[in-house]
């Protein structure tokens, strides 16, 4: 054990003779997450049609929100609540089914919090702060020390434990992680100027002129949405903010532009908390809320040393995992032979005399013979006739793609049938071929 270890283990009572790299403590285990699951994302335009952002297929064989619920159970953090409203079925479904192993007998658990008009008869949940003041009750309930406010739709790996342990030794009111982006990303974020020892100084929400870092002129201090909260300030404030009639009822907009002013409000850069960082030091994190950003981080995962490490058992991402037969790969003969090349493929799936390069198929993908499938995302249960091209292309779930089909070769063409974003990916989803859209995905 390191003199380092042997400090934190003393000082936040870690498990004695634990080396593992997770920074499980009595904090930690004092702690209720909020994780807000609700939003569209619609930005991803029809692959949310019949599904929320983070029930969107990830990585595979994951669901976005698989990694943020992971960060939690890895930190040791097992009282979690999924708060949902935009089109719930498929995601509520997964978390049944996926995240059921927690054990309630020991105060283990994800608890799902659909909009239900708790407050009032008028309203479903108005905005993030109102998401986590509708279900105060329930947090009360559970009487935790801290409250983390996660969002339930961005894919990286983050030990919460860190966070915790510097909310606590900065003696913050609330604490919020954040990362240096491109200024002309910042815009998309809430901005933060913050003092030589971390404290917010101020926060402005999704800004036209971002402020830049100082001494840069290329990159802003941003917001990655994740909180934690001294539980009843938390309490004093949702029900400060939930009374005023000018609120929007926001963390961004309003909650912490008011505790900016007023209380100790401190960040922590992300590097100091990230898991699985590269060669490189640079934090892996990753919004897939476009239909390009979604494509280049799936992308990214078919690279030989890819940033985002899903083989780390000291840090598994956990999902539900069904019961499939191995991928199997069918046909070596000259112009029909059965290969994935620099690629992902899923169980359940089976490629017949077609080559697939640089893609990822997710379980039950079937392909026939004579295909060429380059550069895309195959999402459960597609199944692709014979002689198919398919380049820079997402397939949508249970999408069936007739023989002959070429897409990514004219975009003019593609454009006609289905939709292709600005750089270049085509997106396929049943509807656009005329097939039965399923409401349940």
């Amino acid at each position: 054990m390191n003199a380092e270890l042997g400090y934190l283990q003393k000082k936040y009572h870690l498990t004695a003779g634990d080396t593992s790299p997770r920074f499980i403590s009595r904090i930690t285990k004092n702690t209720y997450a909020m994780i807000l699951a609700g939003g569209r994302g619609s930005r991803l335009h029809q692959l949310t049609d019949w599904r929320a952002k983070p029930a969107v297929p990830f990585g595979g064989k994951f669901r976005i929100i698989d990694f943020v619920l992971s960060n939690c159970v890895n930190s040791g953090i097992r009282r979690i609540g999924v708060a949902t409203q935009y089109k719930s079925h498929s995601l509520i479904r997964h978390i049944q089914r996926g995240w059921s192993f927690l054990n309630g007998q020991f105060g283990e658990f994800v608890d799902i919090l659909p909009a239900q008009q708790r407050v009032d008869e008028e309203h479903w949940y108005q905005g993030t702060a109102d998401a986590v003041y509708q279900n105060l009750d329930i947090l009360r309930e559970n009487h935790p020390e801290f409250v983390l406010i996660l969002a339930g739709d961005h894919v990286y790996k983050m030990d919460y434990g860190k966070l915790l342990a510097f909310h606590v030794d900065t003696k913050a009111d609330m604490s919020v992680a954040c990362l240096e982006v491109p200024l002309a990303d910042a815009t998309a974020f809430g901005v933060m100027g913050v003092d030589e020892h971390g404290r917010v100084m101020e926060f402005a929400e999704k800004p036209a002129n971002p402020t830049p870092l100082p001494g840069r002129t290329d990159k802003a201090l941003a917001s990655m949405g994740i909180y934690v909260f001294n539980t009843k300030f938390l309490f004093e404030q949702l029900i400060r903010d939930a009374d005023d009639p000018k609120s929007s009822h926001d963390f961004g907009k309003d909650i912490i532009p008011y505790l900016v002013e007023k209380y100790r409000v401190f960040a922590q850069s992300f590097d100091q908390s990230c898991v699985g960082m590269g060669d490189d030091k640079i934090p892996y994190w990753r919004d897939v809320g476009t239909i390009d950003s979604y494509w280049e981080a799936n992308m990214e995962l078919t690279k030989v040393i890819p940033d985002l490490n899903m083989y780390d058992q000291e840090w598994p991402i956990w999902t539900h995992q069904e019961q499939l037969p191995p991928a199997k790969f069918v046909f070596d003969e000259d112009g029909r032979r059965g290969m994935a090349i620099d690629s992902l493929v899923s169980g359940g799936c089976i490629i017949s005399g077609s080559s697939v390069r640089r893609s990822l198929l997710f379980s039950d993908v079937r392909i026939c013979s004579h295909c060429n499938i380059e550069d895309s995302v195959l999402l459960p249960n597609v199944n692709v006739g014979s002689h198919v091209v398919l380049k820079r292309v997402i397939v949508d779930k249970n999408c069936k793609i007739p023989d002959g089909l070429q897409v990514g070769i004219d975009p003019e063409e593609d454009r006609k049938r289905f939709r292709v974003s600005p750089n270049g990916i085509t997106l396929i989803t049943a509807d656009m071929l005329g097939q039965k859209a399923h409401s349940f995905r």
